[in-house]
């Protein structure tokens, strides 16, 4: 069944969503694209005339009940976009009765479902060293059962538009579809599009192929590099990691960032690199500060060659032309983290080079995707959303698809 051929005329549907939205100090929304990612497939809902239960999390309040991540702080935000007033349920598993009484056209957004420790399905207090854990785990996975059920209990159908946590064997992501047959589960517009957009990069690749990927830590992107080294035709590497490379081939690095830990992976990707023929782009220079912090001084100076005292805060001029370079003559194209600290207004710099050359690849044609919380926040940040192919709401789930994984969140829909 897809959402295209159902219609859901008089049924309730609970659409677990990735409401997991940025919010200020006054729990305002700073970033809204992923509500405005999962209207398409709640309008649809609501113009069939259905009705609405939508439940997603936010943060990482560890299975406690945390006034921070409560979703009640968003409900406005979500009544606005869709257009309707949206109720909320203050308990996510003790919904039945709002559930129940939703009319036609009405809409119910439940409370944050990692207040309750059964949404992710891992035993609370207790390390994995414990001999109980097992025990304990096996305990939890029954309770994360049931707490499904008590969601699937809510609706006649079940809709998974959460890409962000499709990654995830979640209660909401995974677990629910056990409670609903083939033909009242479904996979949302989101998820469909990010599916194709993960297919478009896999499965018809048009070359030359770059990939960029940036971020602080090499450990958390080993896997997608590596797996990306038999498929593209450059890489960059940029962001944190940079430091990470500079200082494995011997290079100074003042206090910059560095996983000391991975410096032989550092070099080993660089040999995978030179085996399989893949243009490695690094940084060659860096601006430098002496602070951690937008107003400090600066100086521009060779990324492996910092002063002590000092730390590379974004990819350099050189660099930055280095960069364009590898990504103006591709034809596809996969942007995941940035190149320096692009929070800080003073050093956006390699983040705008690389957004503005993936902006002129994608206008002479190129497939462009960008993905991750922090790529996407940059492109929105820089006005330049409408000037790539397509952006994926997810970080985890995106790399994973790229890495070839199945996915939790698709297999339970798809089998």
């Amino acid at each position: 069944m897809t959402i295209d051929t159902c219609n859901f005329k008089n049924q309730r549907v609970i659409v677990r969503v990735d409401f997991n939205v940025p919010l200020d100090e006054n729990g305002k929304i700073t970033d809204d694209t992923r509500i405005r990612g999962a209207l398409p497939t709640l309008k649809k809902v609501l113009a069939d005339g259905g009705s609405l239960i939508i439940m997603s999390h936010m943060g990482k309040p560890k299975g406690k009940v945390n006034p921070k991540y409560s979703l009640g702080q968003i409900t406005e935000a979500v009544s606005a976009a869709l257009g309707v007033p949206v109720q909320f349920a203050p308990d996510c598993a003790k919904a039945s009765e709002q559930a129940a009484a939703l009319k036609v056209g009405e809409v119910l957004l439940l409370e944050n479902l990692r207040f309750y420790a059964e949404e992710e399905g891992k035993p609370v207090g207790i390390e994995k060293t414990d001999p109980a854990y097992d025990e304990a785990k096996a305990e939890m996975k029954k309770r994360q059962k049931e707490f499904a059920k008590t969601l699937a209990s809510y609706a006649d159908c079940y809709i998974m538009d959460a890409f962000g946590t499709a990654h995830r064997k979640h209660a909401s992501t995974a677990v629910i579809a056990d409670y609903f047959d083939a033909d009242h589960k479904m996979l949302g517009y989101l998820m469909e599009k990010e599916v194709q957009a993960v297919d478009n990069i896999l499965s018809d690749i048009k070359r030359p192929f770059t990939a960029i990927m940036g971020g602080s830590k090499v450990s958390t992107k080993i896997g997608i590099i590596e797996n990306l080294l038999g498929k593209v035709d450059n890489l960059i590497l940029c962001g944190g990691m940079t430091y990470t490379f500079a200082k494995a081939l011997g290079g100074k690095i003042g206090k910059s960032i560095c996983e000391d830990d991975k410096l032989d992976v550092a070099l080993d990707v660089i040999a995978k690199a030179r085996e399989k023929g893949v243009n490695l782009v690094l940084g060659v220079d860096c601006v430098a500060g002496d602070d951690f912090s937008n107003d400090c001084n600066t100086q521009i100076c060779p990324a492996n060659d910092i002063p002590e005292g000092w730390e590379g805060l974004d990819a350099g001029p050189k660099t930055r032309e280095l960069f364009a370079n590898a990504i103006k003559g591709a034809k596809t194209i996969l942007w995941n983290g940035p190149a320096g600290v692009f929070e800080f207004d003073n050093f956006v710099g390699g983040s705008k080079a690389i957004a503005d050359a993936i902006a002129e690849a994608t206008a002479n044609g190129a497939f462009s995707l960008i993905g991750g919380g922090d790529s996407v926040a940059c492109i929105n940040k820089f006005g330049m959303a409408d000037k790539v192919s397509y952006i994926s709401t997810g970080g985890g789930a995106l790399l994973e698809a790229i890495e070839g994984k199945v996915l939790p969140g698709i297999a339970a829909i798809k089998g």
